[in-house]
């Protein structure tokens, strides 16, 4: 009788705890009551509650399974277990416990709706469309299925069918959670940036703090080139939570763009500390070290670049390792399974190697991403550079291959004209030099380089016709021996 009197004393001090968003205090509270009863199924129902309002979704996953034990006929737990799964990237197991609650509750369309965000997520856009096809079945004016489904409209750059939906669902609930911001991205990606901006605002009325909202806001801006109001969006972000390290990233971009080295490099070093692989942190302060105005300032920081670009080297290695584990297993697409990085990051990587004199490092990411992205237009014209720069006669074959499947891929792609043209100078193979110089001063009349280019070649070619001249002059009337001095 004590025990079940303190265990209920112990559920209201919780529930005291959970109201005051004491998550620590109210999760003890619940583990002691358990401890002395752990047979109450909306006891573990609470645990699960509290531990999901602290962020820690794998912890409440488990809770509301134990929940599930003592009680399978509620579908409100199954969501629970489902959506918890879903936050900590446990897809595929988040969809079998949807489709428990669904077959618990046929009438309840949130089991359809998660099943939208999830097999977006997974990147299985068709099975997407058939649950929104469900849900808008049972209820055509689903709000939150017209939003996730434009999530995978997004995904797919299906954006003028992304914005019809969202609309639709701000027309419908207007007060649904960050509708409208979802809205402004969609409206960011179709160019049209004021409308975006205003929504965005709009957002931020109904919800001042939200910090998502806050740096969305701060990054459009920033892309509009209005970078006093995007730092101020991202400082008022520090003010909400200081240690935010989307913020201080983002700062660090400010400062960069405006040249300011030592405020870049101060919040450079916070994302460092925060998160030491938080991505393109490290790429970008290497980026900066390597373009200091000041050549002090860039010799102090070789080492220090060389650390960064090593440790962003071994992080790619092991990404690829891990995504070949996957492909190997049969399970590529799955969340939760590192996956290769997106090409642009790697472009960017093999361009500071390469301003860093690690030609070989960038040749060997370029050719690596090759391997899967053979029509990478950006990829194939840095690893031209990258074998250029190494300058063994079979990398300069290699490199002016590379160039010649650019422009099968784009024969606009002036840069690529122009390595050939350089290449072939050096090789002194004057008459194809002079033609990629005639070819690429043809699409680009006024390109400075290549008219340096052609000058140069003019000068070689007389060099050379000169100094063949001077060849024949010689064999034709060699020289005479000199007479003796009489004395």
């Amino acid at each position: 009788m004590n025990d079940w009197f303190e265990a209920e004393q112990l559920i209201e001090r919780a529930h005291e705890h959970y109201e005051h968003g004491r998550w620590e205090e109210a999760e003890t509270a619940l583990r002691e009551a358990l401890a002395l009863n752990p047979y109450r199924p909306e006891w573990h129902f609470n645990l699960g509650l509290t531990l999901e309002a602290a962020g820690r979704y794998a912890e409440a996953a488990r809770a509301f399974k134990d929940c599930y034990a003592l009680e399978s006929d509620d579908p409100q737990v199954l969501l629970a277990i489902g959506l918890n799964l879903l936050r900590c990237d446990e897809v595929r197991e988040s969809i079998e416990w949807f489709e428990k609650a669904h077959k618990a509750d046929p009438r309840n369309t949130q089991s359809l709706v998660r099943r939208i965000e999830a097999y977006t997520l997974l990147g299985e856009h068709e099975q997407a469309e058939v649950m929104f096809y469900l849900s808008q079945q049972q209820d055509p004016h689903n709000a939150e299925a017209l939003a996730a489904m434009a999530d995978s409209l997004l995904a797919r750059k299906l954006t003028d069918k992304a914005v019809w939906c969202l609309r639709e669902a701000a027309g419908y609930d207007p007060s649904l959670p960050g509708i409208h911001s979802k809205l402004a991205h969609a409206y960011a990606a179709t160019g049209r940036l004021e409308r975006a901006r205003q929504l965005y605002l709009r957002e931020l009325r109904s919800d001042p703090g939200d910090i998502d909202t806050l740096l969305d806001l701060g990054e459009l801006l920033a892309e509009m080139n209005r970078l006093g109001e995007a730092g101020e969006k991202f400082r008022r972000v520090l003010e909400l939570e200081p240690d935010n390290i989307d913020a201080h990233f983002q700062l660090a971009e400010l400062a960069r763009r405006e040249n300011n080295l030592t405020e870049a490099l101060e919040h450079f070093d916070i994302v460092l500390r925060l998160d030491a692989t938080f991505p393109g942190a490290r790429r970008r302060l290497a980026m900066m070290l390597l373009s200091a105005p000041d050549a002090g300032v860039r010799e102090q920081s070789s080492l220090r670049v060389r650390e960064l670009l090593d440790a962003e080297l071994k992080d790619v290695e092991q990404e690829w390792e891990h995504a070949a584990g996957a492909r190997d297993q049969g399970r590529p697409g799955e969340r939760g399974v590192p996956a290769v990085r997106a090409a642009e990051d790697l472009h960017e990587l093999a361009q500071v190697l390469l301003d860093a004199g690690r030609a070989a490092d960038a040749k060997r990411v370029l050719s690596r991403l090759l391997q899967t992205s053979t029509t990478d237009i950006e990829a194939m014209h840095l690893f031209a550079v990258a074998c250029f720069a190494l300058g063994t006669a079979n990398d300069r074959a290699a490199g002016i291959e590379a160039c010649r499947g650019v422009l099968r891929l784009d024969p606009r792609f002036v840069p690529a004209i122009h390595n050939m043209a350089v290449a072939y100078t050096q090789m002194r193979q004057w008459n194809r030099a002079r033609y990629w110089v005639r070819q690429g001063l043809r699409l680009e009349p006024d390109d400075a380089a290549l008219k340096r280019l052609r000058m140069r070649l003019r000068l070689c070619v007389f060099a050379d016709l000169w100094a063949g001249a001077v060849f024949i002059a010689r064999a034709l009337n060699p020289m005479r021996p000199e007479r003796p001095m009489h004395t």
